[in-house]
């Protein structure tokens, strides 16, 4: 039995010289909440909670962990995370329908459980690849969070940093997000693998006539062209016209709904978000069923080091031909965790064989940053 006797969380900041440049706003810092759960026995287990909107939100997920959700994981013992996440989810729902606050609330619960996971690997000894199932502790990688305004020299330091797959934010203006797609495709070559990423921007007519004109770039894929709860008919609507696989997930919250997504075919690419809904417990199971589909189950994730290491881990777990998104900006938050797991370049993680995450994180190396 587990019996957590501690609840801790930090919540950092660390301030972009370059802002991260979405469709729909703007990051002016990278922020992290960072929950740490301790044990009857002095283990600890470390988790991350999704944070990155609205600017004020860290502070306020960390406030819900301690205000909500520390009672509730120190009152009981549980035999298995999974436990854990039931009663937190169970426990909470009617606070969820009082405030309207789903999402955080969810996004609380699955840094929680993170941690959790993460702490019962570390009891076992274990890797946390392993303490899921899996067999292998390497996963490949993506260069993410390249923005408009520096999108080829961003792309350049990836590549040079070993990056062989790069992803670009779309959804600005024609001119140039077409402009941006030809910079990068000439950097990759012919061969390299071209994602985009137009974070829910257009309508379906817009959509339609951006993806007539994306065809050519022979691109992997295209992540988010329309709202993620715009019904079916307008997502074949663009399969019948795309050369290219459709992508989404990191803005699907249930079960229910991603069971419909699979079921329907329309994605050939899925990316939960397991800081954002549904930690391991629910990722890893609905990973499963991705593959099983006969899609990719590419994890997303843009924070800092300790949900990216999750994700890693979750990925190498389930297996598959999916690809882990790695934000590829400055940022000590991540760096501080993630950075000793590459090999020779950036383009391949390998887990090792060290308990939980692989590592315990150095809270101090990044003090300067922590803002709660």
């Amino acid at each position: 039995m587990i019996r957590i006797k501690a609840v801790e969380t930090y919540v950092y900041r660390y301030p972009l010289e370059a802002p991260v440049q979405t469709s729909f706003g703007t990051m002016n810092d990278r922020p992290m909440v960072i929950v740490k759960l301790v044990d009857q026995d002095n283990v600890s287990g470390f988790g991350e909670i999704w944070c990155n909107y609205p600017a004020v939100g860290a502070e306020h997920r960390a406030k819900i962990v301690k205000s909500v959700l520390s009672n509730l994981i120190c009152s009981q013992s549980f035999e298995k995370p999974e436990d854990a996440f039931e009663q937190l989810t169970s426990k909470t729902w009617v606070l969820c329908l009082q405030t309207g606050e789903y999402g955080p609330i969810a996004q609380c619960i699955a840094g929680v459980d993170i941690a959790m996971h993460d702490l019962c690997a570390r009891r076992l000894s274990q890797p946390l690849w392993k303490y899921l199932g899996g067999t292998r502790n390497k996963v490949a990688t993506y260069a993410s969070g390249i923005s408009p305004a520096t999108a080829r020299k961003t792309a350049e330091v990836a590549l040079a940093a070993g990056h062989d797959s790069l992803k670009l934010k779309i959804g600005f203006d024609k001119d140039t997000d077409l402009k941006n797609i030809k910079d990068l495709r000439d950097l990759l070559g012919s061969d390299g693998k071209l994602m985009l990423d137009a974070n829910q921007s257009w309508t379906m007519d817009q959509a339609k006539h951006m993806i007539q004109n994306i065809n050519p770039f022979n691109v992997s894929w295209v992540e988010e062209p329309i709202a993620a709860d715009r019904p079916d008919e307008e997502w074949y609507g663009l399969i019948e016209i795309s050369n290219m696989p459709l992508a989404a997930g990191e803005n699907i919250f249930s079960k229910d709904r991603f069971k419909h997504i699979i079921s329907t075919g329309y994605l050939g690419i899925v990316q939960p978000d397991l800081a954002k809904w549904g930690g391991l417990t629910e990722t890893v199971p609905l990973a499963k069923a991705i593959i099983a589909a006969k899609k990719s189950y590419c994890p997303h994730f843009l924070g800092g080091g300790v949900g990216l290491m999750a994700s890693a881990h979750a990925l190498a777990a389930v297996g598959g031909d999916g690809i882990l998104e790695l934000d590829c900006n400055p940022n000590p938050l991540r760096t501080f965790i993630a950075a000793g797991f590459f090999e020779s370049s950036m383009s391949c993680m390998d887990l090792g064989d060290e308990p939980g995450i692989g590592v315990v994180p150095e809270l101090n190396a990044i003090n300067e940053y922590r803002v709660q």
